[in-house]
Formats: C-alpha cells, structure tokens, sequence
C-alpha cells in the first residue's frame, strides 16, 4: 500500500544510493524515497509499516510480517470503534474474549470468529492453539476448562487423549502430557474412551445416544454406510444441452 504522507524532496547525501525506497534507523511506519539522490520522507498508512526487503519496492505491510524490534517507533494512532489504528488485525477488547478479533480497513472493522478451538494469536495475525498464541487469559486451561491429568514422562510422550466430559463428540489431545488441545470427530461420530479413537455413536454405548434429536437414524445410516453408485452408472449432467456448432470451412 503505499504512503499517505509524505514531504518534498530534496538533494540530500542521506540517500544509500542515488534511487529506491529506504527504512526509517527507528520507526517502522517511516520510509524515504530517493529519487537521483533527491529525499522524500514518507508515512505508511497507519497500522501498517514499511516492508524493506528490496530498496527497488515500494510496499508497506503488516505488523506480523516485518521484524520491527530494532525501529519500534510508530506514528500517532488514528482509532475508531474497535479499531486501535486504522489498518491491522487487532484483538477483542475484552481479555476473556480468545476466539474473536476484528480486521481493520481504513478504520471500518470486520469482526472474526476463529474455528472452534482455536484463539486470536495476536503475535502473528491468525488464529493458532491457545498454547501457541500465548495470551494472558486465553491458557488452554483457561479457554477449554479442562485440564490434563497427571501422567509419567514416558505416557506425556504419547501425547494421550481423553474423552470431553460434556460433548461426546469431541476429544482432548494433551501435547507432552500437560497441555490440551480440544479436536473433535467427523459428524454421526463421538470418541470412544475405551479406543482412544473416533467411532459410530451405535458402537459406544456412553454416547449412543448423542445425535437423538438432531440427526435422524436414516441420517446416521447414511453416515455411516453412504450409498455407492451402481458400477457403470453415469452422472446425469445438470448443464443445458446446447446445439453443436457448426464447422466453419477456411
């Protein structure tokens, strides 16, 4: 995206070389552009910072896909409802809020849900494990209320999984033996505690009965045992017919 700001140029021996687009030593959203030796001083739009990766490119970016330890300075944020700046993915106000964070354009927000299990890591932009993401308030323990029981070093190796006690659909796989994280299994399926594994809810008496009400027993039927199509028979095409065209003689 390019700059928003920026200051007249003039000849200046500031320039690295005589033409290109240069990072500010210590804020990241500064850039100049040279131009025959000539210095421009610009501004990426706010909550994006400029990308110095090729001098012959002018491209600001986001926060999380540019190395901005040593230029952490940045311009005066502009916010709005939601919005810290007016660029940017940014967290849910509210710190118990894991799964939710908005996306900012222009200082307009979307708000985004992460898959279920997932939480707003906002050290990279996207939504990662809770253990991954590392957000105070937003601990494995914290999101899924649950937490791995003891075991030895040699069974956290394993990585064990257990059942979920209040959704038979889903499990927790404990990483290393401490550390949750909540999968599930395919739909018309719950996870067998005995196994270990993912099987028909009619196979695992606890849970026989956990789509009653939301999936009828042809339903699950079909699930489990999906019609095959007849050896040799043809899919019937859904597209209009159209007349052949006729061969044009050169």
């Amino acid at each position: 995206k390019p700059a928003v700001a920026e200051e007249d140029g003039e000849l200046s021996d500031q320039c690295p070389e005589l033409d290109g687009f240069f990072a500010d030593a210590e804020q990241c959203d500064k850039y100049y552009q040279c131009d025959n030796g000539h210095i421009t001083e610009k501004l990426c739009p706010d909550g994006m910072v400029f990308n110095d990766y090729s001098s012959e490119y002018e491209k600001c970016d986001l926060p999380f896909n540019i190395d901005c330890s040593h230029r952490k300075k940045l311009q005066q944020p502009q916010p709005s409802q939601h919005c810290p700046r007016k660029h940017g993915y940014f967290a849910h106000e509210e710190k118990n809020v894991c799964d939710k964070f908005y996306f900012c354009v222009d200082g307009k927000y979307n708000m985004i849900t992460c898959p279920n299990g997932l939480v707003y890591n906002e050290n990279a932009g996207i939504c990662s494990w809770p253990d991954e993401a590392k957000r105070n308030g937003c601990t494995s323990e914290e999101v899924f209320q649950f937490q791995c029981p003891k075991v030895d070093e040699s069974v956290g190796a394993t990585h064990p999984r257990y059942a979920d006690p209040e959704d038979c659909q889903f499990f927790y796989v404990c990483i290393n033996g401490d550390t949750p994280r909540r999968n599930g299994c395919k739909l018309g399926q719950v996870f067998d505690d005995e196994s270990k594994k993912c099987d028909w809810a009619r196979h695992v008496p606890e849970c026989a009965d956990w789509y009653k009400g939301r999936l009828t027993d042809k339903q699950l039927e079909e699930l489990e045992n999906p019609p095959t199509r007849r050896p040799g028979a043809t899919k019937v095409s859904k597209r209009k017919h159209q007349r052949p065209r006729a061969e044009v003689e050169e």
